[in-house]
């Protein structure tokens, strides 16, 4: 039996995007969600594919700490040092969440030296949504 031919952009043939230099990304998105218990960073491009991204546990805190606003001042550093590599200049915040990294990773992003455009609050609110449960009897 012959062997089925290998798609040419499966996921087995290694990696899809490899580049030999690195893109040159002049504007981006950062997306920052901060929880009660970890920070996420995630850099993006306008079309939504992602460069980098770090978070509160990658950069090695631990338990509790991860929610702290040095925590996401760290994360946010580390996931905009990668971008300012390749040549990111402008970019537009989009921060979610109500943890206490918010204002942490928001400073740590205007000391990096990339223009801002805008930051926009993109927290879910619920309008009303689901029904709540019924009361516990006991």
């Amino acid at each position: 039996m012959a062997k089925p031919i290998p798609k040419i952009g499966s996921r087995k043939n290694g990696r899809i995007g490899s580049r030999k230099h690195a893109r040159k990304i002049p504007k981006g998105v950062i997306h920052v969600q901060a929880s009660f218990n970890n920070t996420i960073v995630t850099v993006t491009d306008v079309r939504g594919q992602v460069i980098s991204w770090s978070s509160a546990g990658t950069c090695g805190f631990k338990g509790t700490r991860r929610g702290t606003p040095f925590a996401a001042q760290i994360a946010a550093g580390n996931a905009i040092r990668m971008v300012a590599d390749q040549g990111m200049q402008r970019a537009e915040v989009m921060i979610k969440g109500p943890g206490l990294g918010r204002d942490a990773a928001l400073r740590a992003i205007r000391r990096s030296g990339i223009v801002l455009n805008c930051i926009r609050d993109v927290t879910p609110m619920p309008h009303n949504g689901c029904r709540s449960p019924k009361k516990r009897r006991v």
